[in-house]
């Protein structure tokens, strides 16, 4: 095995060269759409290209972040999947390539998310605060010690194995995702739920259902703030403090551990609300209609409505409910600085509520669906967790691959 001292810019090629057409659509990829840890990340839209564009990119290319947060919370992408082979995104990204008979484009993408590029980028960072870029020259300069091609091609074999799992799991949580998002509309949007033809209709409504509002079917709780006294780290006794930012990051059906933690003593004296494992938590401002399931005791900041299912209001028809009405919610909110839907408003939005023996089965039917995404999440973060044990002593050669 081989290694040798490089300069990053002289074996990857950073924001490379690529053509797009003016007017022409083409796959875009927003920062947001990013989830940092994920090796791919599809463009799920299309935008018209125009000369002021954003980073531009090809397959096999990889994209990393250069603004913070973003880039200290790891979020890169290796592209694949183009129709066209090419495509573009937002302009906060940086785009590099492999060099032919030089760099491997999986190496690549691992060398990117990896301390030995990610942190002299973090250090490089300048500009306003809450803007800082990264340096291209910083970047470019980085010297490292870099393996042969045939080493590349082991490492990067070894560490796509636990992505391509991961992959594959997310496939299966998607498929599992959309049955139940479909298996709902199919029961309570188009009123095709198991024995639907021998039931009556009555004011509008299948028998036994019944109209109300959101205030008289199941119980919701704001957060609050912990004060900074009681905020710290994962400790036995702590509790997860949940922000926006830990759900649109996740972007996950079920939520199982925070980034900021509340002690439980400290819970006495802050505005914080805690509410029992398998509740829902729904994001009510700016970015309205983030859902999640928490599988622990929990706690949410103010940008969180927390709905607690009950006997008459189940815990996954009131998440596909919710999921549901993110429109409508979006609808409702105001607000000058930030758009917000209040409690106030919330409690009163109405509700159609299914008679219990069909609400009963659709738990029933769906719950197994639920917990085979739950066990896919959990393998995934196990998954995750050793493959980011092993990339750093792959990547400075600790562990001989040859």
């Amino acid at each position: 095995m081989s290694w040798s001292r490089c300069r990053f810019g002289d074996v990857v090629e950073v924001n490379p060269k690529v053509h797009l057409e003016t007017g022409v659509e083409y796959p875009f990829l927003p920062m947001e759409d990013i989830v940092g840890g994920r090796k791919y990340n599809p463009p799920t839209q299309t935008r018209i290209f125009d000369k002021s564009g954003g980073s531009r990119f090809a397959n096999d290319d990889t994209v990393l972040a250069r603004i913070t947060p973003c880039l200290e919370n790891g979020k890169a992408s290796k592209v694949k999947g183009l129709l066209e082979g090419v495509g573009f995104g937002s302009t906060e990204f940086f785009v590099f390539r492999a060099v032919k008979d030089l760099t491997d484009p999986d190496f690549v993408y691992y060398l990117a998310i990896s301390d030995i590029i990610r942190q002299p980028a973090i250090k490089s960072m300048v500009g306003a605060s809450g803007r800082q870029r990264a340096d291209k020259g910083v970047v470019e300069n980085i010297i490292f010690n870099m393996p042969d091609l045939p080493t590349q091609h082991r490492i990067a074999s070894i560490l796509s194995a636990y992505d391509d799992l991961i992959e594959n799991n997310n496939r299966r949580i998607a498929l599992l995702e959309e049955s139940m998002r479909l298996l709902y509309r199919e029961w309570f949007v188009r009123l095709r739920f198991p024995g639907h033809e021998h039931v009556r209709v009555v004011d509008g409504l299948p028998e036994g259902w019944e109209r109300t509002i959101i205030d008289k079917a199941f119980v919701i709780l704001g957060g609050g703030t912990p004060s900074k006294e009681v905020q710290g780290y994962w400790q036995d006794g702590e509790i997860n403090w949940f922000t926006p930012t830990d759900l649109t990051k996740a972007q996950a059906m079920f939520a199982e551990e925070s980034i900021s933690k509340i002690t439980a003593d400290g819970l006495a004296n802050s505005s914080a609300k805690m509410f029992p494992p398998y509740s829902i938590m729904m994001t009510s401002r700016a970015t309205i209609g983030a859902i999640a399931i928490n599988t622990t005791e929990a706690c949410t900041n103010q940008g969180f409505i927390a709905c607690l299912p009950n006997e008459r209001v189940p815990l996954y028809f009131l998440f596909h409910w919710l999921k549901d009405h993110v429109e409508e919610f979006i609808s409702h909110a105001t607000g000058a600085t930030f758009k917000e839907i209040t409690k106030g408003v919330f409690r009163q939005l109405p509700i159609i509520l299914p008679d219990q023996g069909t609400l009963l089965k659709y738990e029933d039917t769906v719950k197994p669906m639920a917990e085979c995404v739950l066990n896919l999440q959990r393998q995934n973060k196990r998954l995750s967790e050793a493959r980011d044990l092993l990339l750093p002593r792959l990547m400075s050669g600790e562990i001989d691959v040859s």
